[in-house]
């Protein structure tokens, strides 16, 4: 039933964070026209946490050395925050061209394995007037 997961991040300034995402990042992308573009994601997890409100989200990418991660950001003049160092993994939060907050962290708890996931490949028949 589930084939992946969808994340968005709000822009006030899309196409400055889009070109960050495909040209810093390199993450794979697909235009689905007018320049809007779908990243592709390395494999992903989510976890559940305790709060008084729900509905609340939040997004972090995830890095094997925050260390050369942060040097790489700076070779690309994006700002990051000094590392936070939590028993779960080392964080940083680098601000984005648009001027938001991305949060990113080298973690130090276990993780799953990557799931691999059985997707049917639907035709689409459009018919031409």
């Amino acid at each position: 039933m589930i084939t992946g997961a969808h994340s968005i991040i709000y822009s006030s300034d899309p196409e400055a964070d889009r070109n960050f995402f495909k040209k810093i990042l390199k993450f794979p992308n697909v235009d689905i026209g007018h320049g809007w573009l779908i990243f592709g994601l390395p494999p992903s997890e989510v976890a559940i946490h305790p709060s008084d409100k729900s509905g609340l989200s939040e997004f972090y990418l995830m890095c094997s050395d925050i260390e050369l991660f942060m040097k790489e950001m700076k070779k690309h003049k994006i700002k990051c925050s000094t590392i936070d160092e939590q028993r779960w993994g080392r964080i940083t939060h680098l601000t984005l061209p648009g001027g938001g907050q991305l949060g990113v962290y080298e973690p130090k708890h276990a993780r799953p394995k990557n799931v691999k996931l059985k997707v049917k490949s639907v035709k689409l028949k459009v018919k031409s007037k």
